[in-house]
């Protein structure tokens, strides 16, 4: 009745395995993932369209624990699950860093991420567990995510590293709790705690920890050959119109700004030349898209003017924002 597709590797001495098309089908993109006997679910939805005068990228990852998922009951005055906790908020914050900066510019659609701990062996940590099946099911919905990526548990005991040790007692042995996360190519983040290790071996678990993530990698990918969905069409931003109007309006005077080391007449005199440019150059109806366009046209500038200045004149206080 359903068209499932799974994947599966061995992957630090326990079978990973990446099912899609089974649950939450109605997402842009859903994927069970289980290691060990820890099971997580991963969907994604994102707007179709972008909202009038939306100037960053909404993007929200919700990353939850339900007492179910250990085989408990809340119990006490409180019947219904809490806020969330530090582990899930800490998750969330470890899921969206990697993630957020491999969306394009351009893209600015609300996108959501909901991640459930279905089930939890006390053994495997969930939160390795989810940042993979985010990773595959952003590669199967075929928003414009620039991944896939993986991510691994590092740890390190009696000089050796081990890969994605176990909850306990491997842990508590380990020197080392290091969690790294990046594509095939590049590492794009690393979280760590340490017992006081050298230079040699940090960089080390960083290298052991990318190398095994790439069999996770190539799973996911496996898997996005087999029940991607089409990609999105996606419209670049073009500024071109406003370019040249604000460089001649406020280039000279953010040099300016920018070589005042007084914080608050540096904000003044920016915010004056900001509001002078959108005064002469904003049209006089706009639904949100012109202002956005406007205003990333006056960030670029201020970009280029800070970044440039610094390097010709090695002027520390040019990198003060």
């Amino acid at each position: 009745m359903f068209e499932i597709h799974k994947e599966e590797i061995e992957w630090g001495g326990r079978t990973l395995s990446l099912e899609t098309g089974r649950i939450a089908r109605q997402a842009h993109g859903s994927v069970l993932a289980k290691y060990g006997d820890t099971t997580v679910l991963a969907c994604t939805v994102s707007e179709k369209s972008v909202r009038p005068g939306m100037d960053f990228f909404p993007l929200t990852v919700h990353y939850q624990e339900k007492t179910f998922a250990a085989g408990k009951i809340p119990g006490g005055f409180f019947k219904r699950e809490g806020r969330p906790g530090e582990k899930e908020t800490l998750t969330c914050r470890l899921i969206d860093r990697p993630i957020r900066p491999l969306f394009p510019a351009s893209f600015k659609n609300e996108t959501q991420i909901i991640i459930t701990v279905l089930s939890h062996d006390l053994e495997n940590d969930p939160d390795i567990v989810a940042l993979v099946a985010t990773s595959a099911a952003l590669t199967l919905s075929g928003v414009p995510f620039m991944g896939p990526i993986a991510g691994a548990r590092v740890g390190y005991t009696d000089g050796k590293y081990s890969l994605n040790p176990l909850l306990g007692e491997d842990m508590d042995a380990s020197d080392l709790d290091l969690v790294v996360a990046g594509t095939q190519d590049a590492v794009l983040m690393v979280e760590s705690e340490a017992q006081e290790l050298s230079e040699e071996v940090m960089l080390g678990a960083v290298m052991f920890g990318h190398e095994e993530s790439k069999p996770v990698i190539d799973m996911i990918i496996r898997l996005a050959e087999k029940a991607a969905k089409e990609p999105w069409d996606l419209k670049e931003i073009d500024n071109s119109a406003y370019t040249d109007k604000v460089a001649q309006m406020a280039e000279a005077g953010l040099r300016e700004a920018y070589a005042i080391t007084e914080k608050t007449k540096r904000q003044n005199l920016i915010s004056e030349l900001k509001k002078k440019v959108f005064d002469e150059l904003m049209p006089e109806k706009d639904d949100g898209t012109e202002s956005v366009l406007l205003g990333d046209t006056f960030k670029s500038l201020e970009k280029k003017v800070v970044r440039g200045d610094l390097i010709k004149t090695k002027n520390a206080l040019m990198a003060v924002t």
